[in-house]
Order: C-alpha cells, then structure tokens, then sequence
C-alpha cells in the first residue's frame, strides 16, 4: 500500500550520510537522486524512503505523531539498526526489546529529529 514515504531535511548531505550507513543495515541503496532529494530502496517493487529539501523553501520540520517504521528480517537486525542509529548521532526514543505478542522494536529519532522505528513481527 505505500510507496515510499518522505522526510524532510535541513542538511541534505548530512542526511544522506546517515541513512547511507543506516538502510545499509537491510541491503537498502540508493535510487533517484537530486539536488533536493536522495531516495533508497531494497527492491524496484519495495517502498522507499526518501529524504528531501522541502519543496517551499521553508525549513524541514519533525511532524508530531508522525512515524516511519523500518521492517527488519528479525529481532538481531532491529537491534543492528537502532544501534547503528545511535552510533550515527541519532538519538534514543526506546529501547529495542518486546511490545507485545510477537512484537519486537527499538525507537529513535535521525540526525533532523524525525521518529522512525525499527521492528519485527514474529
């Protein structure tokens, strides 16, 4: 059902320094790119993520409530990417660990202050 989902950056390069090292963690690489956005996916037929210079020229914000989350192949890869995360200066939203049946997560914010989650069902 998506397709790809955005997220806004004030510092393109930075960004994509981070979700190079990052989306690594799952085989993910780079697709389109541009002077305002650099997208990744794992597969032509997989969503995508992309991150953009807002189109308005107005400065990239965190939108609250708002979340992405990163389907991981198992437990030892959500810990991978949130701690990869954190090693790349992201910041700690919770721990990885359980959250109910079957479910299993960790949580942190990029270098721009966007919440993603990493997560395995099963």
């Amino acid at each position: 059902m998506i397709g790809y989902v955005t997220l806004g950056t004030n510092d393109l390069a930075r960004a994509t320094k981070f979700y190079d090292e990052l989306l690594a963690v799952q085989g993910a690489t780079r697709g389109w790119e541009s002077e305002k956005l650099v997208q990744w996916t794992v597969g032509p037929a997989a969503p995508s993520l992309i991150v953009i210079k807002p189109a308005d020229g107005n400065a990239a914000t965190i939108g609250n409530g708002m979340m992405v989350a990163l389907g991981a192949s198992s437990k030892e890869q959500v810990g991978q990417l949130h701690a990869k995360a954190l090693a790349l200066g992201g910041k700690d939203e919770g721990p990885v660990g359980p959250r109910g049946d079957g479910f299993y997560a960790g949580y942190f914010r990029d270098l721009d202050g966007n919440k993603l989650c990493a997560f395995f069902i099963g």
